[in-house]
Parts: C-alpha cells; sequence; structure tokens
C-alpha cells in the first residue's frame, strides 16, 4: 500500500536526493505497518523525531510503536524546534 511521507527542517536530510525538493516521498509500506516500522529504514534519531502527524491529527510517543498507516495516508514528522 502507498502512503506519503514527509519530513520537515533539519530531518529532510534523510528523504533520498530527489525527495527533498518536496520534502515527501510515496513509499510502499506493508499493509499494517506502524509508524515505528516506516520510520526506522530512514535512520532518523529517536530524539529528532518530535512532532509525528498522520493526515493532520497529532500522535504521541506512546502510540507510534502500535498505530497501524492505512492506504493513502500522510504521515509527517516535524525535530523539535528551537528560537526566541
Amino acid at each position: 500500500m502507498k502512503i506519503t511521507f514527509k519530513l520537515f527542517a533539519s530531518l529532510t536530510d534523510y528523504l533520498p536526493p530527489q525527495a527533498r525538493g518536496d520534502n515527501q516521498i510515496a513509499v510502499d509500506v506493508t499493509p499494517g505497518a506502524t509508524i515505528t516500522q516506516v520510520i526506522e529504514p530512514y535512520g532518523l534519531p529517536h530524539k529528532l523525531v518530535h512532532l509525528v502527524l498522520v493526515n493532520g491529527v497529532y500522535i504521541p510517543p506512546e502510540q507510534r510503536t502500535t498505530r497501524a498507516l492505512v492506504e493513502g495516508d500522510v504521515l509527517a514528522i516535524w525535530p523539535p524546534i528551537a528560537g526566541g
């Protein structure tokens, strides 16, 4: 099944080079794949996986290993943002 995987800010460096301009990539995943299973192959440091949204809905850390994705989902991830 296909989902859209989006990474923002410094995390775009973990996408394949051809996907960095749009900060997203279409990904084939196994039906029932969890958020964690989708993230793992990209090597994102756990401490940088801060804000996780599926179809615009926040997914808390304790649900990321069990929340299964479905066809057409959009998984978006932001790192912690500092500023002032």
